[in-house]
């Protein structure tokens, strides 16, 4: 293999001669060779946009050369639309803050622009990674800015497909919407019910996780570039904060702005831990919701089989036949894997220390990764389960008839204790409570009738 030799502040190393990277990369792939994961697309592409937006600003501001800034864009342009990606090799588990990553992209840039203007790849005298590409920018203000963009790239990709999951349950709800059936609270049958109903509530769970999201991305809108090593611009242009931060919202097409304090923006994970938790919390919704789809499939004969999901493959290698609820088990451990996440993420905001948090690389690995799960897999699991999903209408009916809660209603007609007295006598006797008030004569069968019928007893909200 042929090598060309670089230098950094600790001495010579030979690195490839045709690699983009440099010897501060080659030191850090040889110090982190901990998961083999590396940096989300979203993250190499928001810190495309950041190294432009610079170059951009310290060009208007004449402190870097044209004809330097103008490679160092074409570059950026380059990583932009995908090429040398394969040059970003630091690992998601590296050094504290990311320097490590940022060092990778100014050499990858610093090799390419060269390249550009017809130099050698190393021969950093014209185009350096640290004097030109780095130009007024720090790992400590650069890393979480980029994290920031990212992170909203991502979620914005999220609400996309949160936004098809929510429509999916409420034409789910509107399709169910007269398929009656029982309640059931402290999973013990409860006063009658729509499926309709439910999967309209699951839908309304979704609307309100995606807003909620909505709102924490806004934190992320106030970006800590400018403030470089620890807050205080030094070693930057006057003037230079404010024309980064615009370049890179027209880039990103993100009304990002700078930090209103620039020292928080590198002290505090606050608004990255804000994101985190609203990716929990709608990762508990869609836990809950799928645990109760898992039960209303659950059967087909000894459980509630009150709706049945497409089968999407075997259910078993050993048991001919058995469908299993394969697509709501995956989401679930997904979802799983998002809630743990975020205690990482939580630990890790809680971990910055006086003018600097650097545990940045591992939050933007979380939540680049989290969201990521949710952007590949709910639209399967919307087209391959949600959308699929018929109800059984007949067991639906048949445990309204049979739920012993229906005697809640005769609590206008007849009082509360002797609702009891007939739950107690229908389930010692094994009877439906219709019966046990006809018998006991308590109502005649047509007011009994029109006291349970199932648009009577589903529409008390409706009829407001």
């Amino acid at each position: 293999m042929k090598t060309r030799t670089e230098k950094d502040s600790l001495g010579e190393k030979q690195v490839p001669s045709d690699a983009y990277y440099g010897v501060q990369t080659l030191r850090a792939v040889e110090n982190f060779p901990v998961s083999g994961l590396k940096a989300h697309p979203s993250m190499i592409r928001a810190y495309a946009m950041l190294k432009k937006a610079c170059a951009l600003a310290n060009e208007e501001l004449k402190v870097l050369d044209t004809i330097a800034a103008g490679a160092i864009i074409k570059a950026c342009d380059e990583l932009l639309h995908g090429k040398m990606h394969d040059q970003i090799l630091i690992d998601v588990y590296q050094a504290g803050a990311g320097t490590s990553f940022n060092m990778n992209f100014n050499e990858v840039i610093s090799n390419r622009a060269l390249e550009i203007l017809g130099e050698k790849r190393g021969d950093y005298k014209v185009v350096n990674p640290n004097d030109h590409v780095n130009m007024a920018q720090s790992t400590n203000d650069t890393y979480p800015t980029a994290t920031h963009v990212a992170v909203l790239i991502q979620l914005k990709a999220l609400d996309h497909v949160l936004a098809n999951l929510e429509k999916a349950f409420a034409a789910k709800a509107k399709e169910f919407a007269k398929v009656i059936k029982s309640a059931r609270t402290h999973l013990q049958d409860a006063v009658p019910i729509t499926l309709g109903q439910e999967f309209l509530a699951y839908s309304a769970a979704v609307g309100k996780a995606r807003k909620e999201l909505a709102r924490r991305a806004d934190l992320l809108n106030e970006v800590a570039l400018g403030g470089t090593a620890a807050g205080t611009g030094a070693n930057t242009t006057p003037g230079y904060r404010k024309k980064a931060v615009a370049h890179l919202a027209k880039l990103s097409g993100f009304p990002l702005k700078p930090a209103s304090d620039p020292r928080m923006g590198l002290q505090s994970h606050w608004p990255l831990a804000a994101a985190s938790s609203g990716l929990k919390e709608l990762a508990n919704e869609l836990i809950r919701i799928t645990n109760d789809l898992r039960l209303y499939v659950s059967g087909p004969t000894t459980g509630f089989a009150e709706i049945i999901m497409p089968a999407v493959q075997p259910g078993s290698s050993i048991m001919p036949g058995k469908i299993n609820p394969s697509m709501a088990e995956c989401l679930n451990m997904i979802c799983y894997h998002i809630v743990g996440a975020d205690l990482a993420v939580s630990l890790a905001a809680q971990n910055g220390q006086l003018d600097l948090n650097v545990m940045t690389p591992l939050t933007a690995h979380e939540l680049t990764h989290s969201t990521q799960l949710l952007i590949n897999f709910l639209p399967v699991f919307t087209e391959k389960c949600i959308a699929g999903i018929k109800a059984d209408k007949e067991q639906c009916r048949a445990y309204f008839g049979k739920s012993l809660s229906l005697a809640a209603l005769l609590n206008p007609k007849i009082g509360y204790t002797k609702a009891a007295e007939v739950f107690k006598e229908a389930l010692k006797r094994k009877l439906t409570v219709h019966d046990v008030v006809l018998e006991k004569k308590l109502m005649t069968p047509a007011e009994l009738d029109a006291l349970f019928a199932p648009e009577a007893v589903t529409g008390y909200l409706d009829n407001e």
